[in-house]
C-alpha cells in the first residue's frame, strides 16, 4: 500500500504539493505510488530557477530503469528552487518521496487552482 499523507494535495498525474515555509510556495514531487510504479529512479531532469509554467506543462523528466516519464506542473507557478541533491542521488525520490526526494519549489500564481487538486482520500480512490 502506498503512503498518502493526508495534509498534501495531489494531481491525477501523481504529483503532490506540500506547503513550504514561505506563503504561496509549495514543494512539488511525485507520490509514493508513482515512484513505486516507476521502479529505481536513475536520473531526474529539472528546470531552471525562475522558469514559469502553466498548469499541466511538463516541468521535467524522470528516468527509471523501466521507463522515462514526464513531470507535470500541478498548478500555474514559477520555480523558485530546484532540489540539487537529486543530481547526485536521484534515488532519494524512491527512498523519501515526500521529504528529501522533492523536485521543485513552486511559487503558485493562482491559489484558486489548489481547489482543483485531489485530497488524500480522492487520490487514494484515483489509484485504487
Amino acid at each position: 500500500m502506498s503512503e498518502i499523507p493526508g495534509d498534501l494535495l495531489y494531481s491525477e498525474e501523481h504529483e503532490y504539493l506540500k506547503p513550504a515555509e514561505e506563503p504561496g510556495v509549495y514543494y512539488v514531487g511525485i507520490t509514493d505510488y508513482a515512484q513505486g510504479e516507476l521502479g529505481d529512479v536513475v536520473f531526474v531532469e529539472l528546470p531552471d530557477v525562475g522558469t514559469s509554467f502553466n498548469k499541466m506543462d511538463v516541468f521535467g523528466t524522470i528516468e527509471a530503469v523501466k521507463a522515462v516519464s514526464d513531470l507535470y506542473t500541478p498548478v500555474d507557478g514559477e520555480v523558485v528552487e530546484v532540489n540539487e541533491a537529486l543530481a547526485d542521488d536521484p534515488s532519494l525520490v524512491n527512498s523519501d518521496p515526500y521529504g528529501e526526494g522533492w523536485m521543485i519549489k513552486l511559487k503558485v500564481a493562482d491559489e484558486g487552482q489548489l481547489s482543483e487538486l485531489l485530497s488524500a482520500d480522492a487520490y487514494a480512490d484515483h489509484i485504487s
